[in-house]
């Protein structure tokens, strides 16, 4: 299976929304994400990814701020306070929700 960034984004255009689910199996959920301006996410439920596919930015997780761009990883546990700060106009990012509610357990 194959998930063309540029078809997410140009789908996701045509919606009055800043997220698009495009792929569930099992605890896996992929979104794609293209806030404007400001980001209002609230902590969620599971353990989740981002994988930035275009722009750059300050991320803030958990109290610490770190800058990212184009191609970074970046992880956030079930439950903590995150979200995208400064970004350039063109930001947009991948987001992968995984695993059961509260998070995994780290071993």
């Amino acid at each position: 299976m194959k998930i063309d960034k540029e078809e997410a984004l140009k789908k996701l255009a045509t919606l009055d929304s800043k997220f698009l689910n495009v792929f569930e199996h099992g605890s896996l959920s992929v979104e794609v994400y293209q806030p404007e301006k400001v980001d209002l996410q609230k902590p969620h439920t599971r353990d989740e990814v981002y994988i930035i596919i275009s722009g750059s930015g300050t991320f803030f997780n958990d109290g610490k701020r770190s800058s990212f761009k184009t191609g970074d990883f970046l992880f956030v546990k079930a439950g903590l306070e995150h979200r995208f700060e400064n970004f350039t106009e063109d930001f947009s990012t991948w987001v992968i929700f995984y695993g059961p509610e509260g998070g995994e357990n780290e071993i």
